[in-house]
């Protein structure tokens, strides 16, 4: 499998060199940016002894097929980070996202916010394409992801374990009128339909962001962005919790 881009060709670097094949740097003249982005890489390979091949940036593109930022990196197996997180007790649980660039995305916001994992729905769901890895900037390389086949029995898992599962629905309460401390899973539908039917019913509460402007609805990583903030923003102590909330407090 091939990655792309200068983030997640580092990270690969930096999390599983032993599964880096070689590295592909495309040859750049003069100083600058990716002057010293090569200099960087190049000084990573060098200390995990990765084998480095130079190339004009036409051929790398025509290796890769896509916008690579002058860096491609030949690795074993997809990302599959593992280990203990800093909040072992957020969640995150994705199904029928079906852009890859959105996958990734969520991914990217998903490690920033500290979760413990991501897991996604196996069918209908976007791949972990080189796309996504790309657009996570490497953040799939520290972020466990888990294909699961069934949002019910997940939930139902979850719940199991002590988690209380907010599905995010425009319809559903501010968040920061809901108890996001705790063990929380939170849960997100897919980019035309949302949450599916059933994966709505589970839910434990759905949660939402009031839409003041014109626009409908938010782009899906703008909206884990804002839902999983407001959990940090909680879970750090800056929230006040609603007297009336229900949720991970109770119980």
């Amino acid at each position: 499998m091939i990655l792309y881009g200068y983030h997640p060709v580092r990270e690969a670097l930096r999390r599983r060199p032993h599964e880096v094949r070689r590295v592909l740097i495309a040859v750049v003249r003069g100083p600058g940016a990716g002057a010293a982005r090569r200099r960087e890489i190049e000084a990573l390979c060098r200390r995990r002894g990765v084998a480095v091949e130079a190339l004009p940036a036409a051929a790398l593109t025509a290796r890769v097929g896509a916008a690579h930022n002058g860096f491609a990196v030949e690795v074993a197996a997809p990302a599959a980070a593992a280990g203990e997180r800093p909040d072992p007790g957020l969640v995150v649980l994705v199904e029928d996202v079906q852009d890859p660039r959105n996958l990734g995305a969520l991914l990217r916001v998903a490690e920033g916010a500290g979760a413990a994992r991501v897991l996604v729905r196996d069918r209908g769901s976007a791949p972990l394409s080189p796309a996504a890895a790309k657009t996570a900037a490497g953040a799939g390389e520290w972020l466990p992801v888990e294909r699961v086949t069934n949002s019910a029995q997940t939930i139902e898992r979850l719940k199991a374990d002590g988690f209380w599962v907010y599905g995010a629905d425009a319809a559903g309460e501010p968040p920061w009128m809901v108890d996001l401390t705790g063990r929380v899973a939170l849960v997100f539908g897919g980019e035309e339909r949302g949450l599916r039917r059933r994966t709505r019913e589970l839910c434990d509460k759905l949660v939402g962001l009031p839409m003041r402007g014109r626009v409908a609805s938010l782009n899906l990583a703008t909206a884990a962005a804002a839902l999983l903030y407001e959990a940090v923003r909680q879970r750090t102590g800056a929230g006040r919790k609603s007297p009336d909330s229900g949720g991970a407090g109770e119980g």
